[in-house]
């Protein structure tokens, strides 16, 4: 089995989903410190052809609590009102409106939980069957770090692959996976193109700005657009 563990984003851009469709288990890394200006709770949407941050409101942040401790805010309408304001003229937004409407608009306020909500949803919409786990109900020592953790999870899930985000080439050894008998691959997003209105396109922006974009088709094609290293 082949596994991924990442801290959950809000809505993000389009290599986090190529690692989730990557993989037959997704973990969202909930019981790990909540970083402050990091994109857990903030992303970039396209506004007068420029990138512009949008942040989710929180309630208690702090890097000194977990991300399952931290609660979400009440801005969700202002977020709406403003892909509404920047996308109602993108040819998916019909569709993909509504979604994000069941997203921002979800009552459960625990963030991880939230977020994670928001993954699968997406997931479900790009027809991603990959199942969903949180760290915090992985029934394994939690006193490990780094990637002695990662080790840790994947022996709990019988994993045989562990499939991580091309930043983590420094931090983590496929010699010390592999003494685990877990294959350690990192992987590494191709260039990705596509319309954006008229404009010079700009990349790597949140996941809203992909589907307001593309069909689940193209979308598809992109997921499949990197190589494991």
């Amino acid at each position: 089995m082949k596994i991924a563990v990442m801290q959950p984003y809000l809505f993000p851009y389009i290599g986090y989903w190529q690692l989730i469709n990557a993989v037959d288990a997704f973990v969202i890394y909930d019981d790990v410190n909540f970083i402050k200006r990091g994109y857990i709770n903030r992303n970039n949407f396209l506004q007068n052809q420029k990138p512009q941050l949008f942040t989710l409101e929180l309630f208690g942040a702090s890097q000194n609590k977990k991300i399952n401790e931290i609660g979400v805010g009440n801005n969700s309408k202002k977020l709406l009102k403003t892909i509404r304001q920047n996308y109602s003229k993108a040819p998916s937004f019909q569709v993909v409106f509504p979604m994000l409407e069941e997203i921002l608009n979800n009552e459960q306020k625990e963030l991880s939980k939230f977020l994670g909500s928001s993954l699968v949803k997406i997931s479900k919409y790009l027809n991603i069957e990959t199942k969903f786990l949180y760290s915090s109900d992985i029934k394994n020592d939690k006193t490990f770090k780094a990637q002695d953790r990662l080790i840790e999870m994947s022996k709990t899930l019988n994993a045989t692959s562990y499939i991580n985000s091309i930043g983590g080439i420094e931090l983590y050894d496929k010699q010390v996976f592999s003494q685990n008998d877990i294959n350690l691959s990192f992987l590494k997003s191709s260039e990705i193109f596509y319309k954006q209105f008229n404009n010079e396109f700009i990349p790597n922006l949140s996941i809203v700005d992909v589907l307001m974009f593309n069909s689940k088709d193209n979308i598809k094609n992109m997921l499949n657009q990197f190589q494991l290293i």
